[in-house]
């Protein structure tokens, strides 16, 4: 198929990864517990490839073409256990996603936070 983020909507990847799935009968293990771990998992191994890097020494490993591409199917890998796990969850990413960042906006205030290294609030 020819997706692009410019004009793949979030639902068709849903409901590809749900054919996938069900292609192979692998719904009687996708039980939340299950994909979260497989979140967590698929996570680690897109850690890999740069454990131990610079921050530019990153950026190089995505411009050398293999390398670059084992670190997309990783990032594939993440994306997928998370759209199943929405999808055996019954998780709305979208919605999800749009209520935590207006949460962020909110412990995050730009006029406080903008240019800062950490997270953290003064006084917090």
């Amino acid at each position: 198929e020819n997706w692009s983020d410019s004009e793949t909507t979030v639902a068709e990847l849903r409901a590809a990864w749900e054919r996938f799935v069900d292609e192979r009968d692998w719904r009687k293990f996708h039980w939340p517990k299950n994909l979260a771990m497989a979140v967590a998992a698929e996570s680690g191994e897109l850690l890999e490839p740069f454990l131990w890097t610079s921050g530019q020494e990153s950026l190089d490993i995505l411009g050398q073409p293999r390398k670059r591409e084992a670190v997309e199917d990783e990032v594939a890998d993440v994306a997928g256990a998370l759209l199943a796990f929405c999808n055996a969850a019954g998780i709305d990413l979208s919605r999800a996603i749009a209520r935590k960042m207006a949460k962020n906006a909110l412990k995050y205030p730009v006029e406080l936070i903008k240019g800062r290294h950490s997270l953290e609030r003064e006084g917090s």
